[in-house]
Protein backbone atom coordinates (compact mmCIF):
# COMPACT_ATOMS: atom_id res chain seq x y z
CA UNK A 1 0.00 0.00 0.00
CA UNK A 2 1.46 3.21 -1.08
CA UNK A 3 -0.51 6.37 -0.05
CA UNK A 4 -4.46 5.55 -1.32
CA UNK A 5 -3.42 2.89 -3.93
CA UNK A 6 -2.64 -0.83 -3.82
CA UNK A 7 -0.28 -2.23 -5.70
CA UNK A 8 -0.01 -5.94 -6.32
CA UNK A 9 1.32 -8.11 -8.76
CA UNK A 10 1.57 -5.35 -11.24
CA UNK A 11 -2.04 -4.16 -10.70
CA UNK A 12 -2.77 -0.93 -9.34
CA UNK A 13 -5.74 -0.34 -7.52
CA UNK A 14 -7.03 3.13 -5.46
CA UNK A 15 -8.27 1.59 -2.13
CA UNK A 16 -8.05 -2.09 -1.27
CA UNK A 17 -7.67 -4.78 -3.86
CA UNK A 18 -11.27 -6.35 -3.61
CA UNK A 19 -11.63 -10.10 -3.61
CA UNK A 20 -14.62 -11.71 -5.09
CA UNK A 21 -17.82 -9.64 -5.46
CA UNK A 22 -16.27 -6.18 -3.45
CA UNK A 23 -16.36 -3.15 -4.66
CA UNK A 24 -12.91 -2.26 -6.26
CA UNK A 25 -11.15 0.50 -8.74
CA UNK A 26 -8.25 -0.86 -10.89
CA UNK A 27 -6.28 1.32 -13.19
CA UNK A 28 -5.00 0.00 -16.52
CA UNK A 29 -3.55 1.48 -19.42
CA UNK A 30 -6.44 1.54 -21.15
CA UNK A 31 -8.18 3.36 -18.11
CA UNK A 32 -10.72 3.15 -14.91
CA UNK A 33 -11.97 0.25 -14.55
CA UNK A 34 -15.06 -0.01 -11.94
CA UNK A 35 -14.76 -3.79 -9.98
CA UNK A 36 -17.15 -5.56 -7.96
CA UNK A 37 -20.80 -6.89 -7.70
CA UNK A 38 -22.71 -3.60 -7.57
CA UNK A 39 -20.23 -1.68 -10.36
CA UNK A 40 -18.83 -2.33 -13.62
CA UNK A 41 -17.65 -0.63 -16.31
CA UNK A 42 -14.73 0.72 -18.00
CA UNK A 43 -13.76 4.60 -18.55
CA UNK A 44 -10.84 5.29 -21.40
CA UNK A 45 -8.57 7.67 -19.86
CA UNK A 46 -8.96 9.78 -23.06
CA UNK A 47 -12.46 10.58 -22.00
CA UNK A 48 -11.58 11.14 -17.86
CA UNK A 49 -11.49 14.99 -17.48
CA UNK A 50 -10.75 14.19 -13.60
CA UNK A 51 -10.07 12.12 -10.85
CA UNK A 52 -10.68 12.85 -7.47
CA UNK A 53 -11.37 10.65 -3.82
CA UNK A 54 -14.26 11.71 -1.49
CA UNK A 55 -14.80 9.76 1.82
CA UNK A 56 -11.41 8.60 2.41
CA UNK A 57 -10.50 8.03 5.93
CA UNK A 58 -7.32 10.75 6.67
CA UNK A 59 -5.80 10.08 9.92
CA UNK A 60 -6.46 12.22 12.97
CA UNK A 61 -6.23 11.49 17.18
CA UNK A 62 -10.18 11.84 16.92
CA UNK A 63 -10.32 9.09 14.42
CA UNK A 64 -7.74 6.74 15.63
CA UNK A 65 -9.41 7.10 19.08
CA UNK A 66 -13.45 6.76 17.27
CA UNK A 67 -11.66 3.69 14.93
CA UNK A 68 -10.28 2.15 18.20
CA UNK A 69 -13.78 2.64 20.02
CA UNK A 70 -15.12 1.15 17.11
CA UNK A 71 -12.86 -2.13 16.50
CA UNK A 72 -13.37 -2.80 20.35
CA UNK A 73 -17.17 -2.51 20.57
CA UNK A 74 -17.25 -4.43 16.73
CA UNK A 75 -15.03 -7.44 18.21
CA UNK A 76 -16.57 -7.45 21.93
CA UNK A 77 -20.01 -7.69 20.85
CA UNK A 78 -19.20 -9.50 17.70
CA UNK A 79 -20.38 -7.35 15.33
CA UNK A 80 -19.86 -7.37 11.13
CA UNK A 81 -16.24 -7.16 9.74
CA UNK A 82 -17.69 -4.83 6.92
CA UNK A 83 -14.63 -2.93 5.77
CA UNK A 84 -14.59 1.28 5.71
CA UNK A 85 -15.43 2.52 1.71
CA UNK A 86 -14.23 5.28 -0.18
CA UNK A 87 -15.41 6.72 -3.29
CA UNK A 88 -13.94 7.46 -6.44
CA UNK A 89 -14.95 10.56 -8.33
CA UNK A 90 -14.63 10.03 -12.38
CA UNK A 91 -14.83 12.98 -14.59
CA UNK A 92 -16.07 12.70 -17.83
CA UNK A 93 -18.24 15.11 -20.71
CA UNK A 94 -20.95 13.08 -19.87
CA UNK A 95 -20.86 13.85 -16.20
CA UNK A 96 -19.40 12.63 -13.09
CA UNK A 97 -19.47 8.50 -11.78
CA UNK A 98 -19.03 7.51 -7.95
CA UNK A 99 -17.10 4.25 -7.73
CA UNK A 100 -16.67 2.58 -4.27
CA UNK A 101 -13.59 0.93 -3.00
CA UNK A 102 -12.84 -0.55 0.69
CA UNK A 103 -9.95 1.29 2.23
CA UNK A 104 -6.94 -0.13 2.53
CA UNK A 105 -5.46 1.96 5.70
CA UNK A 106 -7.00 0.88 8.93
CA UNK A 107 -6.81 3.63 11.14
CA UNK A 108 -6.93 5.98 7.91
CA UNK A 109 -4.90 7.60 5.86
CA UNK A 110 -1.85 9.95 6.66
CA UNK A 111 -3.03 13.96 5.45
CA UNK A 112 0.27 13.52 3.32
CA UNK A 113 -0.30 10.62 1.56
CA UNK A 114 -3.66 11.63 1.12
CA UNK A 115 -2.95 15.02 -0.18
CA UNK A 116 -0.01 13.38 -2.89
CA UNK A 117 -2.24 10.56 -3.90
CA UNK A 118 -4.58 13.02 -5.25
CA UNK A 119 -2.12 14.79 -6.87
CA UNK A 120 -1.01 11.74 -8.79
CA UNK A 121 -4.72 11.24 -9.63
CA UNK A 122 -5.23 14.22 -11.17
CA UNK A 123 -1.45 13.89 -13.12
CA UNK A 124 -2.87 10.81 -14.33
CA UNK A 125 -5.85 12.90 -16.38
CA UNK A 126 -3.21 14.87 -17.97
CA UNK A 127 -2.10 12.98 -20.95
CA UNK A 128 -1.32 9.44 -22.29
CA UNK A 129 2.34 9.84 -22.06
CA UNK A 130 2.11 11.08 -18.22
CA UNK A 131 -0.59 8.17 -17.56
CA UNK A 132 1.22 5.79 -18.87
CA UNK A 133 4.55 6.59 -17.82
CA UNK A 134 3.25 6.52 -14.22
CA UNK A 135 1.27 3.70 -14.15
CA UNK A 136 4.34 1.69 -15.72
CA UNK A 137 6.23 3.17 -12.93
CA UNK A 138 4.00 2.12 -10.20
CA UNK A 139 3.69 -1.78 -11.38
CA UNK A 140 6.88 -1.71 -11.47
CA UNK A 141 7.66 -0.92 -8.15
CA UNK A 142 4.84 -3.50 -7.48
CA UNK A 143 6.37 -6.42 -8.81
CA UNK A 144 9.73 -6.00 -6.91
CA UNK A 145 7.87 -5.43 -3.63
CA UNK A 146 5.38 -7.99 -3.60
CA UNK A 147 4.57 -8.66 0.42
CA UNK A 148 4.72 -5.45 2.45
CA UNK A 149 3.97 -1.86 2.54
CA UNK A 150 7.07 0.95 3.37
CA UNK A 151 7.46 3.06 5.75
CA UNK A 152 5.67 6.57 5.75
CA UNK A 153 9.07 8.54 4.69
CA UNK A 154 9.36 6.16 1.65
CA UNK A 155 5.94 5.99 0.63
CA UNK A 156 5.73 9.98 0.71
CA UNK A 157 9.02 10.00 -1.42
CA UNK A 158 7.28 7.02 -3.74
CA UNK A 159 4.13 9.42 -4.28
CA UNK A 160 6.39 12.82 -5.33
CA UNK A 161 8.38 10.57 -7.47
CA UNK A 162 5.56 9.51 -9.33
CA UNK A 163 3.58 12.64 -9.33
CA UNK A 164 6.31 13.77 -10.72
CA UNK A 165 6.03 12.15 -13.90
CA UNK A 166 8.53 9.20 -13.09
Amino acid sequence: MVGLFWIAEGDVYVGAKPSGLAAGVRLTPEGVAALGDKQSGLWLWEDIRGLTVEDAPVKSLKRQVGTLVDLALTVGLGGGDEAPTMTLRLSTEAGDTDLAAYTAAATGYSRPEYDLSLTLLSRLTEGEATLRTTLAAMAEWGRRHEGGTPRTAEREALLRGWAAGG
